[in-house]
């Protein structure tokens, strides 16, 4: 299996509606997947539960990388999440990402953290809501 990367990943759970979430999950997380984000850790359920909700809130969006790198089974990038609500307004976030691959090229661990460029108050919380 080719290894996963951000853009890929995100664009199948978050911007891919038609994608059944499960399949998306399956496809770039591994079962015992865990992630940290703003201090806060989610195990693969948790975080199965904050991409239904995120996707409940997003009409769609995109992700610019700005930097990545990959060293065997690490890999790191800073990105940008733009997303339009369903309400029509925008957000965008960047995010400072530290990962850890399985041997099958899927995500296991993720910790990463969060800063607001532009959106709503509300928008602050996008990586935590459940």
């Amino acid at each position: 299996m080719t290894p996963t990367d951000i853009t890929r990943a995100i664009n199948d759970l978050l911007f891919t509606p038609g994608l059944d979430l499960d399949e998306a999950l399956d496809r770039h997380f591994t079962p015992d997947y865990r992630q940290r984000t703003n201090g806060v850790w989610s195990d693969r359920a948790a975080f199965t539960r904050h991409m239904t909700r995120l996707r409940s809130l997003i009409g769609g969006g995109h992700v610019e990388v700005h930097d990545e790198l990959r060293d065997g089974l690490r890999y790191a990038d800073r990105h940008t999440v733009t997303i339009t609500h369903h309400d029509g307004h925008t957000s965008r976030t960047e995010v400072y990402l530290f990962a850890r691959f399985a041997p099958d090229g899927r995500f296991q661990r993720v910790e990463e953290t969060t800063r607001l460029i532009t959106g709503d108050a509300d928008d602050e919380n996008l990586g935590l809501v459940r």
